[in-house]
């Protein structure tokens, strides 16, 4: 199949940015005084809107709490942005190098705010790379619903089916099925590859270059 498009998680699939996003919900759960979790039930929440992740640890959160959370959440980062700036997985450059040497237009859709989305592919110099860049708060309905894909779609005047989505958690790939793309599940980052299994993907890669192979 040769995609026209291809669209990337950001947060387990380019960018390692897990002990930096368990880190600050830590931080969150320390100055609310909510009960300790573990770094594993907050690596789960990856993937989920901000205040979606805190309404997953804690279910006994109101939608309003869960906002508040988020919130607290986005000061911090927000305090801290400097330190928080995550580094590439090994070979995400070579792949995007080469996949933009190929002529294939690329998009990064994410469950972050658009606002620490665009800081992050800045300040790692992503930019050239990446025709549209799509957050959370930038759609009506964040992951797993299709919106992020569709408006990508949308932009670049390409179809599902010439549309390859790149993901590490189940809503990725959920949300590539809903679009009516294909899908490829990455193990590398914060979901098992039983997990992704589950769901389904068109392909799934242990590295970023397997997806040259695949392409």
């Amino acid at each position: 199949m040769p995609f026209k498009l291809i669209i990337f998680d950001f947060d387990g699939t380019l960018a390692d940015t897990r002990d930096r996003i368990v880190s600050v919900i830590q931080q969150v759960v320390s100055k609310l005084g909510l009960p300790q979790v573990s770094n594993e039930e907050c690596a789960s929440t990856i993937g989920l809107p901000l205040a979606d992740c805190f309404r997953k640890l804690y279910p006994f959160l109101d939608v309003e709490q869960g906002e508040m959370c988020a919130e607290t959440y986005r000061q911090y980062f927000f305090a801290h942005s400097e330190e928080l700036v995550p580094t590439l997985f090994p070979d995400v450059l070579i792949l995007l190098s080469e996949l933009y040497k190929r002529h294939i237009l690329m998009g990064i859709a994410s469950s972050r705010t658009s606002r620490s989305l665009n800081y992050f592919v800045e300040r790692m110099e992503l930019s050239m790379f990446f025709k549209y860049i799509v957050g959370c708060e930038d759609v009506p309905q964040c992951k797993p619903a299709p919106d992020a894909v569709n408006f990508i779609l949308r932009q670049c005047r390409v179809d599902p089916n010439e549309t390859l989505v790149v993901g590490d958690m189940p809503v990725d790939i959920q949300m590539a099925h809903t679009a009516g793309c294909h899908s490829c599940a990455v193990t590398y980052g914060n979901s098992s590859k039983e997990t992704l299994l589950s769901i389904h993907p068109d392909c799934i890669i242990d590295s970023p270059l397997q997806l040259l192979s695949y392409l």
